[in-house]
């Protein structure tokens, strides 16, 4: 009987044993509604970024070893066919499905990816449409790609498709704001420099910032700055930006006129040291320049450091001395007055020699007021023309005093010459032309006042690295709020 019994506990223990339930079977809750498992898992209208389709699968169904080996042949094929190489997906886990291959590719192309774009980043094809792309393509509309231009965004930089938003791509836009970069700029900014996406809030951007800062640039210009030049956030202060600023400021620059000039033109911060700004210094040395007239050349004319420079120098030169029969030293001094001209065009330049050629005046004459004055050859003609007749038929002065003087042409007409020029004649004063057009208006009263007319002067000099000399004028006083570097660079460079 014992035997019998025990017997009976051993098949009820193994028939009877109650069967374990994989977990992931478990349903989470009871189900109120039985139409529940008829529902589909996912909405295909609707999301927190409806501008995008989403997806009606996003990856596929569970699958073995042996299934996802012979899935993948198939979507390698199905891949091929569309000529897309999926040689570099070797280590990529694919989809289980050609469908979800298929609707991942076609969103690609209808954002404007083409299948060469795919191919140059075949590893977009990894990005889950759901989880990755829509809510990437979401939040860079947001902050102001416009949408026509997302396939280029993505191409110029896919490796977004893979970011976070929250985690990666959302601290960067707060970087930039941070900076004082505009809302309405930032898709401007990052079309140009989408790159910005992917860098480190604490690496490079943070350095360059605050090295830039120490030199003495002002932190709310910081902002304009990566606006005008964004990869100046990608810039090493160790390989890039210092050894740029430690050689200018070795050619006679103080760092504060350096902030100012990075402030307007931050671009210049992108020249490469050893390849284009110190050949083309060399190059001007080579011209004639002199060392001590560097820093102004390129305080006036910034790009000069940029320029293709020894072309355009030759180019000029050679046009100066056949054309202008201005010398190599001449032109050297042309250019130390007046940088620009370096780019100017040769029929540009010839206009107003040919006006005042036309006039009676000898080409020798003609080069000396270009030597003295190079901004003349860079004025329009027309208003040349209203300044040369008052001052033949009201003023009525010979020639000669235009040779002397050809910074006659600089000044307008309306605001300046005939209103002095009238001062004095109800005054009955006879002066030359500099006497009463170089200077300012307050010295201009001072001089009608005088009971002597004093010694003519000199226009303003630049030197660098001291306070602005005004010959014959010992009484300047400098701005209270502005250092002797800064009132330097203010009265003779216009950025």
């Amino acid at each position: 009987m014992a035997a019998i019994l025990r017997k009976t506990s051993q098949l009820k223990s193994r028939f009877c044993k109650t069967p374990k339930i994989p977990f992931f079977a478990l349903p989470l809750k009871p189900l109120q509604n039985p139409n529940e498992l008829l529902q589909e898992p996912f909405s295909t209208k609707s999301s927190n970024f409806p501008e995008y389709e989403m997806p009606t699968v996003t990856w596929g169904v569970v699958q073995g070893r042996k299934e996802k080996l012979v899935s993948r042949v198939i979507i390698c094929d199905y891949m091929k066919s569309l000529g897309i190489v999926p040689d570099e997906l070797e280590e990529l886990e694919l989809p289980s499905t050609v469908e979800v291959m298929r609707e991942r590719v076609e969103f690609l192309q209808k954002i404007g990816l083409t299948i060469d774009d795919i191919n140059e980043y075949p590893l977009m094809l990894g990005c889950s449409v759901r989880k990755n792309i829509v809510p990437v393509l979401g939040y860079l509309e947001k902050i102001g790609i416009p949408r026509a231009r997302m396939g280029e965004f993505v191409k110029n930089y896919p490796q977004c498709l893979h970011a976070s938003v929250v985690v990666e791509l959302a601290p960067v836009i707060k970087f930039l704001r941070g900076l004082d970069v505009e809302k309405q700029d930032m898709g401007y900014v990052l079309m140009k420099y989408p790159e910005l996406l992917g860098f480190k809030l604490e690496g490079t951007m943070s350095t360059s910032v605050a090295y830039l800062v120490s030199i003495g640039v002002n932190p709310r210009d910081i902002g304009p700055m990566v606006t005008q030049y964004p990869y100046i956030l990608g810039m090493r202060v160790g390989t890039m930006i210092k050894p740029l600023v430690d050689y200018l400021v070795s050619l006679g620059f103080p760092k504060k006129i350096l902030a100012r000039m990075f402030e307007k033109r931050a671009y210049i911060l992108g020249y490469d040291l050893e390849e284009t700004v110190k050949p083309n210094v060399d190059c001007l040395l080579s011209f004639g320049i002199t060392k001590e007239a560097l820093a102004s050349i390129i305080a006036q004319y910034p790009q000069i450091l940029g320029l293709p420079l020894k072309a355009k120098l030759s180019s000029q030169q050679y046009f100066f001395n056949l054309k202008l029969k201005i010398d190599p030293d001449g032109f050297a001094r042309v250019i130390e007055r007046m940088p620009q001209i370096v780019s100017l065009k040769q029929n540009v330049i010839m206009k107003p020699v040919d006006f005042l050629l036309g006039r009676g005046i000898a080409a020798a004459d003609m080069a000396k007021m270009v030597v003295k004055c190079p901004q003349l050859i860079a004025l329009q003609v027309g208003l040349m023309k209203n300044s040369y007749y008052y001052f033949k038929s009201e003023m009525g002065r010979p020639v000669k005093e235009l040779v002397e003087f050809p910074e006659y042409f600089t000044y307008s007409l309306e605001s300046r010459i005939k209103p002095r020029y009238q001062r004095l004649q109800s005054r009955g004063i006879r002066c030359s032309l500099a006497w009463f057009l170089n200077c300012s208006d307050q010295r201009f009263e001072e001089r009608l006042q005088g009971a002597y007319i004093e010694a003519e002067s000199s226009g303003p000099s630049f030197a660098v690295g001291g306070k602005l000399e005004l010959p014959g004028n010992n009484d300047v006083v400098s701005e209270e709020d502005e250092s002797d570097d800064e009132i330097l660079y203010r009265r003779t460079v216009s950025l």
